[in-house]
């Protein structure tokens, strides 16, 4: 059998080896998704990137990066604000909002107790939110953007100590 199909899916052919293409450059360029369409054949291929804790003093466990990808973030934490403790990164490109919702309380605030997996703000991409959470127990240490701030991927959102 000369092509790469693995089976059918709503009578669409799938072509695996496309797939596995994709699921690569999604890796290798650190994307959160990525879509191919060709006449009436569309393929979409998506992850679900998690915020990788950056703690300046020691290296922090990441389990998801890439190795090429430890040099960068090491230079754009000595860019971050000199303070103690863990900054929470932007896992994507996107909209950075404070609060549940408009008029609603932030949810959290400068010096305020978090533990591991609480919200800390949403992450708007796509029309899809994306709770950005805790990495692990700490005091909210300082809030790096602002409510309805457009945040690139990488960037520092949340310092936790």
């Amino acid at each position: 059998m000369g092509n790469q199909t693995s089976g059918k899916a709503a009578g669409m052919n799938i072509d695996s080896a496309l797939v596995r293409e994709l699921a690569e450059l999604l890796s290798d360029t650190n994307l959160s998704e990525i879509e191919v369409e060709d006449g009436e054949r569309r393929i979409r291929v998506a992850r679900t990137l998690m915020a990788a804790p950056m703690v300046q003093a020691a290296v922090a466990p990441v389990a998801a990066a890439a190795p090429a990808a430890a040099a960068p973030a090491a230079t754009e934490a000595a860019a971050a604000p000199a303070m103690d403790g863990t900054a929470v990164k932007s896992p994507m490109v996107g909209t950075a909002y404070l609060a549940p919702e408009p008029g609603s309380a932030n949810f959290v605030s400068v010096g305020q107790n978090v533990k591991a997996g609480d919200t800390l703000l949403i992450i708007e991409a796509m029309k899809v939110m994306n709770p950005i959470t805790a990495p692990a127990a700490g005091t909210v240490k300082a809030v790096l953007v602002d409510n309805s701030q457009p945040v690139e991927f990488d960037q520092p959102l949340v310092v936790i100590g």
